[in-house]
């Protein structure tokens, strides 16, 4: 049994797995959403939200080392610190959110996207969207419109 077992091995070693998660944990702070299994999803909630209390705390060298020594790119954490703190704001943990997406096409693992609350941009992308033709016979139509208009005036 699992009693208290806490993590996930996700098949590697301990070396391995801590530089998949340092790699995980800077797309998403660049990023701000990515798309990964759901394993990796739910174990990266538990290395990026203590960095991102870490940062939330006071900005001071201190902290930004002690950021840096997990992360190990400078660009990252200055993007921790000056755009992503700044809109987190006052929150008091929650930082991050799961959404499942359902089984990959190639060997069926179960997919997730992991992205920051804060930087909800799928509201964005349902406000901005044009409107998609649906037959290609709109176009012809348009041109003989213009046709027809042009013979008219002859």
């Amino acid at each position: 049994m699992r009693h208290q077992v806490r993590g996930r091995k996700l098949g590697r070693t301990s070396s391995h797995r801590n530089a998949t998660m340092r790699a995980l944990s800077n797309a998403l702070i660049k990023n701000h959403r990515i798309v990964t299994t759901l394993a990796k999803a739910k174990e990266l909630r538990r290395y990026v939200e203590p960095l991102i209390t870490r940062a939330l705390k006071e900005d001071n060298p201190h902290n930004r080392r002690l950021v840096f020594s997990f992360l190990h790119d400078k660009y990252a954490v200055t993007h921790l610190f000056d755009e992503v703190v700044p809109t987190i704001g006052e929150r008091n943990g929650g930082y991050t959110r799961v959404i499942k997406l359902g089984n990959r096409s190639g060997d069926g693992a179960p997919t997730a996207i992991i992205e920051l609350v804060d930087y909800n941009e799928s509201t964005v992308e349902s406000t901005g969207s044009k409107r998609k033709r649906t037959r290609r016979g709109g176009k012809k139509k348009a041109d003989n419109e213009q046709d027809t208009e042009e013979k008219a005036e002859e």
